[in-house]
């Protein structure tokens, strides 16, 4: 490795802004105490408040209200809450068929699948070749024991944005939950609760410049949702466990410093990398040309291996992130680059490239460079690459 590391990977995590940790501190060495009720001591009082208006902030970037919005570990956390607490609350009501789609992120995919063993029964629907929902297929999809639908804001691999207003306004139409994992929108793609009928929403702190093992559910008012993991009665009693302050701060300031302007330079350095990317021989964009996350690139290239590829990069001081098999612990290829309708060797010849905060518009064209000569040197040994 040469030079400092250029971090591309910040759809996987982001490094913590500073400002952010100078506004936890204090709640981890002076205001420790719990959130205490109203007639509780000071320190505690003071927790609460301060948890609170932690709560406001997050709640009024989602144009919701701050008792609508409960703080949990993170997206996994608040998917399964979701899924699991509307399984929990309706299933014996009104029905045992949920609907989701077949590229949504583990916690979801995972939680259906457990639900289906418990007997629902989970349709998962089919996605176009950029990643988009066949809105016509969710309407046929929906049945009257259908009791929730769950549809990412937006694809964590290949960046693709979903219709969030008409699949809300279906779901709504039809009298049916809705519920989004807004894991890698949230704040940066705005998604106004007012104006998109949404019932529940997950987001997260780490992928903001954030503290880790913080995230959160929107819950519309008057949402049947159970709570699923027994404890105390914290975070309006759909939360059981001690609230972590400290990162309720954090995610809150996360929130605040992100800004539209900021998104706007990651789509310039975004667009400029496609650009660079595409002028690579056999080479292909994964997600929609345009309605794509502000910060997601990701690319196929044939003839190579996506591992291949990483390692290189790393010892060139660069970190991305592949759809192969090897780096994403499975034997099984990405599969949203298969719910796409790409082939094994697709997935496993794709990168993904995502900036965040710290990057800066010199580093698009360092590892346009850099990757260009590492695929040229890895075709030339590869048996692969005697295709070309």
């Amino acid at each position: 490795m040469f030079g400092e590391l250029i971090y591309l990977d910040n759809a996987a995590t982001t490094r913590l802004d500073e400002r952010v940790l100078e506004a936890m501190t204090p709640f981890f060495l002076k205001t420790y105490a719990i959130a205490t009720s109203q007639f509780g001591y000071s320190a505690g009082i003071e927790a609460r408040e301060a948890i609170g208006a932690a709560r406001a902030t997050i709640a009024k970037a989602l144009g919701a209200a701050p008792e609508e919005f409960v703080f949990t570990s993170g997206s996994t956390e608040s998917s399964n809450i979701a899924i699991k607490g509307v399984a929990l609350a309706l299933g014996e009501k009104k029905g045992k068929h949920i609907i989701t789609s077949r590229v949504e992120d583990f916690p979801v995919l995972h939680s259906a699948r457990t639900l289906e063993k418990q007997g629902f029964q989970v349709t998962y629907l089919d996605v176009d070749e950029f990643g988009r929902l066949d809105l016509d297929q969710l309407r046929d999809a929906i049945i009257p024991e259908t009791i929730l639908v769950s549809i990412q804001a937006a694809n964590q691999e290949i960046g693709t944005l979903q219709d969030l207003v008409s699949i809300a306004q279906i779901c709504k139409d039809r009298g049916v939950l809705f519920h989004t994992d807004a894991t890698h929108t949230f704040p940066r793609v705005p998604i106004e609760v007012q104006e998109v009928p949404v019932d529940l929403m997950t987001v997260t702190a780490h992928l903001i410049h954030g503290p880790k093992g913080v995230g959160g559910l929107y819950v519309r008012k008057g949402t049947p949702l159970n709570k699923w993991m027994d404890g105390g009665f914290q975070e309006f009693n759909l939360r059981a466990g001690e609230e972590n302050i400290p990162a309720a701060i954090g995610f809150a300031k996360a929130v605040e410093l992100t800004t539209p302007e900021e998104t706007a330079r990651l789509e310039q350095m975004r667009d400029r990398l496609i650009e660079r990317l595409l002028q690579i021989p056999h080479s292909q964009l994964n997600g929609h040309p345009t309605l794509r996350l502000p910060h997601n690139v990701n690319v196929s290239f044939r003839f190579v291996e996506g591992e291949s590829i990483l390692l290189h990069l790393d010892m060139k001081g660069f970190a991305v992130s592949t759809g192969s098999a090897c780096f994403s612990r499975s034997l099984e290829a990405s599969h949203v680059i298969l719910g796409i309708g790409g082939n094994h060797e697709r997935a496993h010849g794709s990168v993904r490239f995502t900036f965040g905060r710290y990057n800066k518009s010199g580093d698009v064209d360092a590892v346009a460079d850099v990757i260009a000569d590492v695929i040229e040197q890895l075709r030339a040994i590869s048996p692969l690459g005697k295709e070309l």
